[in-house]
């Protein structure tokens, strides 16, 4: 009983102080997986604070499970992706708690020119959880099968670098 109510004051202490954004010099890593049309895989990106509300990085993907025809015929150049993106940070604009943030952003990638909008919520001053979604607004490749130029949703574990 004694462990379970030390363990339960260290983790309450550690959701007080838990901060989504915290602007310049702010670095966020994300790892997760992404659902759409057609598979699933894993997701990655990284996250750099430039200013109050403005943050640049990086994110890629890979197809794991791809259920539209068979995944021996998917080659890898379809199956991943990267991209460079751009977020407004927003979390302090709608003065939602320091341990949320709210992100919309563009992204530009091997596949297409897109948008996207997240959503961070920490747990502790390390780890928290996101959810994000992404479009295409403009694609280079017209494949018979679109892996990386549709609706997208990710989600997974979210760190403090």
């Amino acid at each position: 009983m004694k462990n379970t109510m030390t363990f339960l004051a260290l983790l309450l202490s550690c959701i007080l102080h838990a901060q989504a954004y915290t602007g310049k010099g702010d670095i966020k890593g994300q790892v997760g997986t992404n659902i759409q049309r057609g598979g699933s895989g894993i997701a990655a990106s990284a996250d750099f604070g430039i200013g109050d509300n403005m943050s640049y990085g990086f994110s890629s993907s890979y197809m794991l499970n791809a259920t539209e025809g068979s995944a021996k015929d998917v080659p890898f150049n379809d199956r991943f992706d990267c991209k460079a993106r751009f977020n407004a940070n927003i979390g302090n604009v709608f003065n939602m708690d320091k341990k949320m943030d709210i992100y919309p952003g563009l992204d530009l990638g091997f596949k297409n020119f897109g948008a996207h909008l997240g959503f961070r919520y920490f747990f502790t001053s390390g780890f928290g959880l996101y959810s994000e979604a992404g479009i295409p607004l403009a694609k280079y490749n017209n494949h018979d099968i679109e892996y990386n130029n549709q609706f997208v949703f990710y989600f997974g574990a979210s760190f403090n670098l």
